[in-house]
């Protein structure tokens, strides 16, 4: 059996994952990260985006987060973030509409603070996008 390293990924509402799993990939501010068993500990933020978890069983789990930090302790992996949904669980169309509005409000060159917060909102909704089409992409193999 492979060795396997405790992994927990928590919102602000709820743990939404917890078990035993082979390797956590997430991606963190300076690029994509893969942590299996004895890796060195680390504390990094992580952008929005997927974060996929190899199960001891081989399976493959995706998740969203909206950002957070992932911390790695000798026995445990945890993901801390505001906003986590199991990638199956993602609703496309409210992505989809998310996104248009968002692009909407940069092309119309709002106040700064709308701005800000729809290029926020862009990359939230194009996070979730992407989370989706990666899992569409691994149950096709």
């Amino acid at each position: 059996m492979a060795s396997t390293i405790r992994c927990d990924i928590v919102s602000a509402e709820e743990e939404i994952f917890h078990g035993e799993v082979q390797m956590v990939v997430a991606t963190g501010e300076l690029g994509e990260l893969g942590i299996a068993p004895r890796h060195a500990p680390l504390i990094t933020r992580l952008k929005p985006g997927q974060v996929r978890v190899i199960l001891a069983n081989g399976e493959e789990q995706f998740f969203y987060v909206s950002g957070g930090i992932l911390e790695v302790q000798p026995q445990v992996v945890t993901v801390l973030t505001d906003t986590a949904i199991r990638a199956a669980d993602l609703d496309e169309a409210k992505a989809k509409e998310a996104k248009a509005e968002a692009e909407r409000v940069l092309a119309n060159r709002g106040e700064a603070m709308e701005i800000a917060e729809a290029q926020a909102r862009l990359a939230e909704a194009m996070a979730q996008l992407q989370a989706l089409e990666r899992l569409r992409k691994n149950l096709k193999h």
